[in-house]
């Protein structure tokens, strides 16, 4: 298969050329811890029960009992006032087969960064819920600290877990019984991990949700309140083995590998997508990135091609720095070294096979911790998780950078589930912004 990679035509910044120069002759940008906030792995909220087709691991028994896991980030974004942040989970316990009870969220929470005030640490090292239109805080996760997906108005073209009388996985997870469908996702048509596994997400300039997910993969948009507003919209010639559309018919990219990044230009009129796997054809190793018209809601037909780097199997998240540099995610796994770096990427700087120009601005695994702000008795911070997934630029030196903890099955520590960690890190070299993609951090 022939693809023509057209390069959208997109003003360069001097400074930006300069970055990317200066990295590229080898100056290493390591960065500095400045925050730093931990939210512990059995983190809850209320909700239908959960975990009833997963399996328990480290030392936790699934299911949850009226309860929402808050946990397994994919993605951020600044939240209703500043210091605060609006997260969000993807679908729940890792598959389609194990998350038809698991709700598809958008938290708000604010990190109480511990940080160097000048004399001392300071702040709590905590994360604390926040109401969701406020941002004030809150006691505890609540109806107030969150917005879940639904669809009341039927604008999802395939049958939801909330159509059915039963879950559709019973027999697959501990117990074979049939479980009602919890009453709640019937009745307000709530969605699910069954439904949609959403990796990413952008507000865009009228206050409406965009997200990226991995089943179709599709593109779901929704209000504010999290009510969905038009059908999901495929992504041509691209097909996951989980698309409900499939039909018997070939898949062409590897099951849970869609839409893990997406980034939005700072007229909040262009999405930018960013698949995880190589689709069949492509050069091996390459991801594609595509541009979306959100007036037309459709693909402009503009692509690019990113080359994951050779101790890279996966990107995590990708956020707009201006209207065509971005920064990208890329990890490994738990492979030995363990791989976790940011790279700035240009659309405007494409080599003749249509991969744009990658420059390292992060080595997650090596990042400066003079004030041992995560307490581990170091001077050097390491971030091994095995997914990290969430990147949000609060200045032009500054970034946000949160794991996802796949609750309960990573560990870092054996036997022990991951916990989420909040890192607010200072860049050696300030990126090019443009001023409607920064985030307001108040700490």
């Amino acid at each position: 298969m022939t693809l023509a990679f057209r390069p959208a035509r997109l003003a360069r910044l001097p400074l930006a050329a300069a970055l990317a120069c200066t990295m590229a002759a080898g100056a290493h940008a390591a960065g500095t811890l400045t925050g730093f906030a931990m939210m512990p792995a059995d983190t809850f909220a209320p909700g239908p029960t959960s975990g009833q087709f997963a399996s328990g691991a480290n030392g936790r028994t699934l299911p949850l009992v009226d309860r929402q896991p808050v946990q397994g980030f994919s993605a951020v974004l600044p939240g209703p006032r500043a210091g605060t942040f609006r997260v969000m989970p993807d679908n729940g316990f890792g598959t389609k087969a194990n998350s038809p009870d698991a709700l598809l969220r958008l938290y708000s929470v604010r990190p109480d960064f511990r940080r160097f005030d000048g004399s001392g640490l300071a702040g709590s090292g905590t994360v604390v819920p926040v109401d969701r239109d406020s941002g004030q805080d809150l006691a505890g996760f609540d109806t107030h600290s969150f917005v879940t997906l639904h669809d009341p108005e039927h604008r999802i073209g395939f049958p939801l877990v909330a159509d059915g009388e039963f879950y559709p996985y019973a027999g697959s997870g501990p117990g074979s019984a049939d479980i009602p469908v919890d009453k709640a996702i019937r009745k307000k048509r709530l969605l699910t991990g069954a439904d949609f596994d959403i990796e990413s997400v952008r507000m865009d300039r009228k206050g409406r949700l965009w997200f990226g997910e991995e089943f179709g993969p599709f593109l779901l948009q929704a209000n504010a309140h999290g009510k969905v507003l038009r059908t999901e919209v495929p992504m041509p010639g691209v097909t996951s083995p989980d698309n409900p559309h499939l039909n018997g018919g070939t898949a062409n990219l590897g099951r849970s590998k869609g839409f893990e990044g997406m980034a939005i230009d700072g007229a909040g009129k262009t999405l930018f997508t960013l698949l995880e796997g190589t689709v069949t054809g492509d050069p091996a190793g390459s991801l594609r990135i595509n541009a979306f018209d959100i007036a037309s809601a459709a693909y402009t037909g503009a692509q690019w091609l990113y080359r994951l780097d050779p101790q890279g199997t996966n990107i995590g998240d990708m956020t707009a720095v201006n209207d065509h540099q971005f920064l990208v995610i890329e990890r490994n796994g738990t492979e030995t070294p363990r791989f976790k770096k940011i790279f700035l990427i240009d659309l405007n700087a494409v080599d003749g096979d249509g991969f744009v120009s990658k420059a390292e601005v992060v080595d997650l695994m090596n990042v400066a911790d003079p004030h041992d702000l995560n307490q581990d008795g170091q001077g050097v911070f390491t971030f091994p998780f095995v997914t990290i997934e969430d990147v949000l630029v609060l200045d032009a030196k500054t970034l946000l950078v949160i794991n996802d903890n796949n609750y309960p099955g990573s560990s870092r520590d054996s036997g022990v589930p991951d916990p989420t960690e909040f890192l607010r890190i200072e860049l050696d070299t300030a990126l090019p912004l443009d001023p409607p993609n920064v985030a307001e951090d108040e700490s």
